[in-house]
C-alpha cells in the first residue's frame, strides 16, 4: 500500500483557473487506496479533479491550503473500524469551517444509523459503499452546482450592498497642471501596477483610481473602494479580510472581506496613512503571499487582486518618524500620481461647476439655466480649501438656494468660508466647527488620528464633520 505524509493529486497538476468555468475539485478521504483509485477512474471522464486523503489530518491539512467544490469523507479510519466517530468528528469541523462546503460520506452497506447522524451534523448526503456509480454522480452533480449558487449569491450579496447606487463621477482635467495626471494615468491604467495617488483631501483621488480601473483589463469586475482611515481597529481584520461564524460574538455568519470581494478585480484603499501601524503588518503580509485569512479561519485563500491606495499624507515622512512601514509603501508605490488642489487648476473650476450644477439642478428638478458671470468669478478667486469636493457640495446647495433661473453669488454662500475677516461672534455654530476642523487639519498637516485627537473626537466623527463641511 503506497503512503504519504501528504495529501496528493489523483492526477497530473493542471494550471489553476478561477471562476465557475474551472473544473470541480473534489476532495476525496478513505485509508484504502482501492478506494480512492476506483473514485477517480469514474470521477475523471465526467471532468472532476480529484485529491485523496487518507486520514482525517490530511484533509484538515489539504482543507487549509486549497479550495474545493464539495468533499466525500469515509467515516471510519486508524481508530476502529465500525463507530465512525473519528469520521464524524472530522465532518463536524469541516461544517464549523465552512457551512457552506458540501460533504458526502461514505458507509458501509445497511449502516443507516451512522448516516442519520452524519446528516444531523451537517453532511449534505450519503453513499453506501459499495455505491451505484450513477447515484454518486448525480449527488455531487448537483451538490456542486448548489455550492456554487451559494458562492454567487453570497458574491452578489456582498456586492449590492457596496456598489447599489453608487455612481461613476466624470473625470473632468483640462488645465495644464493635470496634464502629468492624464499622461501618468494614460500610461499606467492598463497595466496591474500597483499605485499610489496623493493629494488633498477632496481633490479627486478616488475619481483617478475609478480611471485607472475602467482603463484596466480588469474593468469588469468589481472595483471596491474602502476607507481604511475611518475603519476602527477592532473591525480592520474582519472588513478587509471577512470572517467567519463564531469569529467573534457578533459573528453570527461567514462574511466576506473586502480584499475577497475585490478578487479578479481592484481594491481601492483610502485614508491608507492612517492605518495603525499594527494592521500595517496584517495588510503587507496580504500584498507579499497574495493569500488572505478570514478572521477566525486557519485556511489561506488566493486572491487576485490589484491595490490602488490614496493618502493625503506624506508617507516617506511618516516613513521617517516610523508612522509607517517602508516596506509597505514600497508594495503601494510602483507608480506614485500626485493630484494637484483645486486652487492650482483654476482652469477647470468653470467645467466642474456646469457639472455639478446639471447633477443637482436634476436630482432637485430645479430649472436653472446657469451661474452669473459674478458668482463664476466668485469661485475661480476663492482658494477652495476643500477642492472639489468643496466645490460640489457648494453647487449643490446653491441650486437649492437659488430663486432665480441663475446661480448668484449670495447662493453659494462661500462668505462663511472665510471665517478671517469675521468676529467669531458673526458666524454660526457650523462654520466655527468647520473652522475648527480646517484648522486643526493644517497644524497636524493632514493627519486625521493626530486632528480627531486634538478635537477631542474619534477617527470615524471627524470623518463624518468632515464630508458634512466638503472638508
Amino acid at each position: 500500500m503506497p503512503t504519504s505524509a501528504k495529501p496528493q493529486d489523483l492526477l497530473s497538476p493542471a494550471p489553476s483557473t478561477s471562476g465557475e468555468n474551472r473544473a470541480p475539485r473534489i476532495l476525496a478521504a478513505d485509508d484504502q487506496p482501492h478506494i480512492l483509485e476506483a473514485l477517480q477512474l469514474l470521477l475523471h471522464p465526467h471532468g472532476y479533479r480529484l485529491q485523496s486523503a487518507r486520514s482525517p489530518a490530511e484533509v484538515r491539512e489539504a482543507l487549509a491550503t486549497e479550495s474545493y467544490d464539495a468533499l466525500l469523507i469515509d467515516l471510519n479510519y486508524t481508530r476502529d473500524t465500525t463507530s465512525g466517530q473519528e469520521g464524524l468528528d472530522l465532518l463536524s469541523e469541516i461544517v464549523a469551517l465552512d457551512s457552506n462546503l458540501p460533504v458526502i460520506v461514505m458507509t458501509a452497506w445497511g449502516n443507516v444509523e451512522l448516516a442519520v447522524e452524519a446528516m444531523r451534523r451537517g453532511a449534505r448526503d450519503f453513499i453506501q459503499k459499495p455505491w451505484e456509480n450513477e447515484r454518486l454522480l448525480a449527488i455531487l452533480r448537483s451538490q456542486v452546482e448548489l455550492h456554487r449558487t451559494l458562492q454567487r449569491a453570497e458574491r452578489l450579496a456582498a456586492e449590492n450592498r457596496l456598489f447599489h447606487a453608487e455612481g461613476r463621477p466624470e473625470f473632468i482635467a483640462s488645465s495644464t497642471s493635470m496634464q502629468p495626471v492624464l499622461e501618468a494615468i494614460a500610461r499606467v491604467g492598463p497595466s496591474d501596477a500597483n499605485v499610489l495617488i496623493t493629494g488633498e483631501h477632496g481633490s479627486g483621488k478616488e475619481v483617478v483610481a475609478q480611471t485607472l480601473h475602467a482603463l484596466s483589463s480588469r474593468a469588469s469586475r468589481p472595483l471596491v473602494a474602502v476607507n481604511t482611515g475611518a475603519l476602527a481597529e477592532s473591525l480592520f481584520e474582519s472588513e478587509l479580510f471577512g470572517h467567519v461564524k463564531g469569529a467573534f460574538t457578533d459573528a453570527r455568519t461567514d462574511r466576506i472581506g473586502r480584499f475577497e470581494l475585490a478578487d479578479g478585480g481592484t481594491i481601492f484603499l483610502d485614508e491608507i496613512g492612517n492605518v495603525p501601524i499594527r494592521q500595517q503588518a496584517k495588510l503587507l503580509r496580504v500584498l507579499e503571499s497574495g493569500e488572505i485569512e478570514r478572521l477566525g479561519s486557519s485556511r489561506s485563500r488566493k486572491i487576485d487582486v490589484r491595490v490602488i491606495s490614496a493618502t493625503n499624507t506624506d508617507l516617506q515622512s511618516a516613513c521617517a518618524s516610523g508612522e509607517f512601514r517602508e516596506d509597505l509603501l514600497f508594495r503601494l508605490n510602483t507608480v506614485e500620481i500626485h493630484v494637484p488642489p483645486l486652487r492650482e487648476r483654476r482652469d477647470d473650476i468653470p467645467t466642474l461647476a456646469v457639472h455639478f450644477l446639471r447633477r443637482y439642478a436634476s436630482r432637485y428638478r430645479r430649472e436653472i439655466e446657469g451661474l452669473d458671470n459674478s458668482a463664476l468669478q466668485v469661485m475661480t478667486q476663492y482658494s477652495w480649501p476643500g477642492n472639489v469636493r468643496e466645490l460640489e457640495h457648494t453647487l449643490e446647495r446653491a441650486v437649492l438656494m437659488c430663486r432665480g433661473r441663475e446661480i448668484q453669488p449670495s447662493d453659494l454662500g462661500l462668505n462663511l468660508q472665510r471665517p478671517q475677516s469675521q468676529n467669531l461672534e458673526e458666524l454660526s455654530l457650523e462654520a466655527v466647527e468647520a473652522l475648527l476642523i480646517r484648522k486643526a487639519l493644517q497644524r497636524f498637516q493632514g493627519n486625521i488620528s493626530q486632528a480627531a485627537e486634538a478635537l477631542g473626537l474619534s477617527r470615524g466623527a471627524l470623518y463624518r464633520r468632515m464630508e458634512k463641511y466638503g472638508r
